[in-house]
């Protein structure tokens, strides 16, 4: 039995009032397992993680799309806080999408548009989701920026995204920062924005 297969202690029945609770504890368990095996996991491996029984992990995420759905909302969800925060810069939030592009296999597929293909979550839904980094980003865009345009941005983000594959998070964080740097693009720190746990994501 492996680490990520070790039942984790029930978390306590408190009923209804145990749903939002519930539903981070699956989303922050499947974004660690995700990044530790891929999107291809038994869930009831990450209802262990989190902590719940399958059939909670059933009644906010009634399949496999759904939670990685529930993920991927996460990972743009932060890049758009970022975007929001007082003071933001493209720099910044640059660092911001290069730490979701090291941890997440699944969203570095959507900004390739790849996921799509695999899960049956519908096209619309993730394009939007790419539009809303894309968007995020290019506020920041500052005039005479060497990237020139947002579709410049998007297409370097898309070639940053295809550079960092590796059998680790540190191994795609580095090749994801070679990139930029082949680029001449300046990224800040890379980091998870906001006050969500460091976890890695998948």
């Amino acid at each position: 039995m492996t680490e990520a297969d070790r039942p984790d202690a029930r978390r306590a029945n408190e009923g209804p009032r145990a749903a939002a609770g519930n539903r981070a504890a699956l989303i922050a368990a499947a974004r660690e397992i995700y990044a530790e095996r891929g999107l291809d996991v038994a869930l009831s491996g990450i209802a262990r993680r989190a902590g719940v029984g399958q059939g909670v992990l059933y009644r906010h995420f009634p399949n496999r799309d759904a939670l990685v759905s529930a993920v991927l909302e996460e990972n743009v969800r932060d890049i758009e806080e970022a975007a929001a925060a007082e003071g933001a810069t493209l720099e910044g939030l640059l660092g911001v999408l290069t730490w979701h592009v090291a941890q997440s296999d699944a969203f570095t597929a959507l900004l390739r548009v790849e996921w799509v293909g695999e899960h049956h979550t519908g096209r619309a839904y993730v394009e939007d989701l790419g539009s809303r980094v894309g968007r995020a980003l290019e506020q920041h865009l500052p005039p005479g920026h060497r990237l020139g345009t947002a579709e410049d941005l998007v297409l370097a983000v898309a070639m940053v995204s295809g550079a960092a594959v590796g059998p680790t998070h540190e191994v795609r964080e580095r090749r994801a920062l070679a990139a930029w740097r082949l680029l001449g693009v300046e990224v800040g720190a890379v980091r998870l924005f906001g006050v969500r746990p460091p976890h890695p994501v998948g």
